[in-house]
């Protein structure tokens, strides 16, 4: 069946209105005129030899062309102490930590893991270990011993950067990891520190490191930094990415995020999400931006506070979090968030209902973006400039080839639903490989594969479906295996979720297919209410009502259960895999990369 963009309900730009004129002021003709190969010229530099190095553009080179006192950092702790860093505290400490490195051998391409909290210490190491060329990987603080142990052991990490309070995780299994030789630990908020041979504490190797470091000169292909993205077989796969990524990171915060140089801007995402890498550190870095780093626990309360004291100008967060703060009694009027203009989602699909819930709240609509661990940037997003379709994932990132493709790779006609791609060579930031893991890198390509590495005129299959209507915009319709199929027809949980988001009593809900001997599958729903409503049959009757009212007659759930919470990765994103195999009494698979688990 082929689809069109449903409704005419339409978020229109008026230039002439913006508190702030948006880098990119008109996409089709940015679309038509961008060259990857003009924009590295433009936005990267270069050291002599042609070599590059990603920490020297996102730190050294501002403070060499005089923006040294510029800040780089607003950090608030969790019991709300604030420390500012300048661009030149950055460099200076970087540069001491990749002596301390160095000092403990670390060489070109070793792997260094990250395992802190949201403080400076953490983005700190992460720029110091690119400076000395080995590869950055990051973890979650949250995580326990068996996901410690899958990706350390996995990628023979060399050293390891943690504290007092989670090094206790590492303790219990070093012992089976032969090629962890040190952990390096970060005192800041520890009395007690551990004892334990091969333990180099931070503030101390710190004290007596030089703060000049000569940066090893790389190409744009040696590898930068790595993420252990989880499936629903096998252990997690450690996705790579290289130094050049930096260019995409830069040009999508400036043109996608639309980060100026005079705004402080706020990226919620955690250094162990893929989000948290690029557009916590790489882009607005690299761009020579102002952002916040909040350590504390997200709350309603506490994020407005950041945004009010900070005067956050422009903000990057996840649907997750949206959706709870559509939910809570606390409300943005509350505070003074003025300041906000820019407002942008990453990590799932953003439901329509909750842009036209900003729209009312904050004045400003969220604008949704497109892509994955494994894409390194951006990829298909809504700019400022361009009309919103609610709903819609939108167009593709200039110098991006994006389409609609059958299993066999060939494009499939507008508004027919496929394989969504991407033309592998046209994405920068595209990983360089799958840790250890060749047969599953090529996995993702289909298509011209010339010898070597090259990618030729190979497609990048994301795993999503999705269709692309007559205004050129991409519509999201669920993983490839997400979809149901129900009395012949094809469904997509996202638009299901999304109708039932719109009742005033749901805070979110999550989808699936559940088996059934007459339609194939029929359609479960997994509902979150809002605090004080009651789950009673009258409730269920009404929700499946909306759904046939508002989306189709074959589409609603014809089972809803209410529970507490659905699991989430910490990124935010509905793992509606543990929903099914939960329900079905399946192996759940690989949960180190989600809540609670």
């Amino acid at each position: 069946m082929k689809k069109s963009s449903p409704g005419a309900h339409i978020i229109k730009k008026d230039l002439k209105k913006f508190p702030k004129i948006p880098n990119v002021t008109n996409y089709e003709e940015a679309y038509k005129n961008f060259s990857w190969e003009k924009a590295e010229k433009e936005y990267i530099d270069f050291f002599p030899d042609g070599t590059m190095n990603a920490a020297y553009n996102m730190i050294d080179r501002h403070v060499e062309k005089g923006k040294g006192k510029k800040t780089a950092l607003l950090f608030e702790s969790a019991t709300g102490e604030k420390e500012k860093y300048t661009y030149e505290d950055l460099r200076r400490e970087s540069n001491k930590f990749a002596n301390v490195l160095e000092s403990q051998d670390v060489e070109k391409g070793d792997r260094v893991f990250i395992f802190l909290p949201s403080i400076p210490e953490r983005y700190i190491a992460f720029i110091g270990i690119l400076k000395v060329g080995a590869i950055a990987g990051t973890l979650f603080s949250a995580f326990q011993e068996a996901a410690l142990l899958d990706r350390l052991a996995d990628s023979k990490a060399k050293i390891l950067i943690t504290n007092a309070v989670l090094f206790p995780r590492i303790q219990k299994i070093w012992k089976d990891l032969p090629h962890l030789e040190k952990v390096i630990v970060v005192e800041r908020g520890s009395l007690n520190q551990p004892e334990e041979k091969n333990l180099v504490f931070y503030n101390k190797e710190m004290e007596k490191a030089s703060e000049k470091f000569e940066i090893v000169h790389l190409s744009k292909d040696d590898f930068s930094y790595m993420l252990y993205t989880s499936g629903t077989t096998g252990k997690p796969k450690g996705v790579v990415h290289a130094h050049g990524d930096v260019l995409q990171a830069l040009v999508t915060t400036r043109d996608v995020l639309d980060v100026h140089d005079d705004d402080i801007y706020w990226c919620t995402a955690d250094l162990g999400w893929v989000t948290g890498v690029v557009y916590g550190a790489l882009g607005p870095w690299a761009l020579g931006a102002t952002q916040v780093l909040f350590e504390g626990r997200f709350s309603p309360e506490n994020w407005y506070k950041v945004l009010e004291e900070n005067k956050v100008t422009v903000w990057y967060t996840a649907p997750t979090a949206i959706r709870m703060l559509m939910g809570s009694e606390v409300k943005p009027k509350d505070y003074a968030l003025s300041s906000l203009r820019h407002l942008c989602s990453v990590g799932e699909p953003l439901n329509p209902e909750a842009i036209w819930w900003s729209l009312e709240a904050f004045g400003l609509p969220f604008h949704d973006t497109w892509w994955q661990t494994e894409q390194g940037s951006i990829t298909i997003p809504n700019y400022p400039i361009m009309d919103i379709k609610p709903g819609s994932m939108g167009k593709p990132l200039p110098g991006i080839i994006a389409a609609i493709i059958d299993d066999k790779g060939n494009e499939i006609p507008q508004g027919e639903e496929g394989h969504l791609a991407l033309k592998a060579s046209t994405v920068q930031s595209l990983m360089k490989q799958i840790w250890g893991n060749e047969e599953k890198f090529k996995s993702y390509f289909v298509g011209d594969w010339p010898a070597g590495h090259s990618l030729g005129d190979a497609w990048y299959i994301s795993g999503d479906k999705a269709y692309k209507d007559e205004d050129g915009y991409f519509w999201f319709i669920g993983r490839a295996d997400d979809v149901i199929k129900t009395s012949g027809e094809r469904v997509g949980p996202f638009e299901v979720e999304s109708s039932l988001v719109e009742c005033e009593e749901v805070v979110e809900a999550g989808v699936i297919g559940k088996p059934d001997e007459l339609r194939g599958e029929i359609i479960k729903a997994f509902v979150v209410l809002k605090p004080g409503i009651e789950g009673t049959a009258e409730l269920i009757e009404k929700l499946k009502l909306h759904v046939k009212k508002h989306l189709a007659g074959h589409a609603y759930p014809r089972e809803i259960e209410f529970i507490d919470k659905l699991p989430k990765t910490r990124s935010g994103k509905i793992m509606r895999r543990v929903l099914k195999a939960k329900e079905l009494g399946l192996p759940i698979g690989d949960t180190s990369t989600l809540e609670d688990y």
